[in-house]
């Protein structure tokens, strides 16, 4: 009964139920001798179920967090904190606005790092879009929240993307003299972050937080049922890559 609960949830819930109507789609057209309409909904449908599994999800991230690795010693004199990410308007315990589950990862790493190099931690995130708030004030309150001493916590809060991460995040370090920064964010992210930081003129140590795919993991049947959770990973995937050929598309 357990397994059964598992298999009908995934098909009733999306993206499974909008896979299987995709599928019943397709299926109908063929019947009616409507062959590009049945087959256009079985290519989505199958692409759809494809892209909300775990196998599909693991191996896109693998590809982006491939080579990274923690510094076997840690050394430097600051830590670029990227944005990840917040939940805007909601309660917490010190104030208004929490950390997203990813900017969450990159908090905790940061915190830590703080702890061990005694540096200072930038903290760069801004409002995507207008009539939005920043991130860099809520992950402040939290940073100092966990322990970050005030005096080294700096917040930088014009950022929109990746490439101005990177451009603000230059500006203050050439303005305060730093020589050996830390840049801390999502391992999935951190490529295309060296790539932003490089065109900068930044070549940052990277501390990768949060790695999602890793060695000596099984497969199980249930892996090949369709996710939500596995639909958002891969999208976020396939979100970093698109950014990558961006990158190199304009270098």
């Amino acid at each position: 009964m357990f397994w059964l609960k598992k298999i009908i949830s995934a098909l009733m819930l999306p993206p499974g139920i909008l896979a299987l109507l995709l599928f019943a789609l397709g299926t109908f057209s063929w019947r009616r001798r409507n062959r590009v309409s049945a087959l256009g909904a079985f290519a989505i449908g199958a692409s759809l179920w494809a892209l909300s599994v775990n196998p599909t999800a693991q191996m896109l991230m693998s590809g982006l967090e491939k080579g990274l690795s923690l510094p076997s010693r840690l050394q430097g004199d600051v830590i670029l904190l990227l944005g990840g990410g917040i939940h805007q308007g909601v309660e917490d315990l010190t104030g208004t606005g929490t950390p997203s589950d990813d900017m969450a990862g990159r908090i905790i790493t940061a915190i830590r790092a703080q702890r061990e190099l005694q540096a200072p931690i930038i903290i760069s995130g801004g409002a995507v879009f207008p009539g939005r708030s920043p991130e860099a004030p809520v992950v402040r309150r939290i940073l100092l929240d966990l322990g970050a001493p005030e005096n080294q916590v700096i917040v930088e809060s014009k950022s929109r993307d990746t490439m101005e991460n990177a451009e603000n995040c230059q500006k203050i370090i050439e303005k305060l003299g730093f020589r050996r920064p830390v840049l801390v964010t999502s391992a999935y992210h951190m490529k295309r972050s060296l790539e932003a930081f490089r065109k900068a003129g930044i070549r940052p140590v990277p501390l990768p937080a949060q790695f999602r795919t890793g060695s000596g993991s099984s497969r199980i049947w249930s892996d090949y049922l369709p996710t939500a959770g596995a639909l958002h990973t891969s999208c976020m995937a396939l979100r970093e890559y698109l950014g990558l050929l961006f990158y190199r598309l304009s270098s």
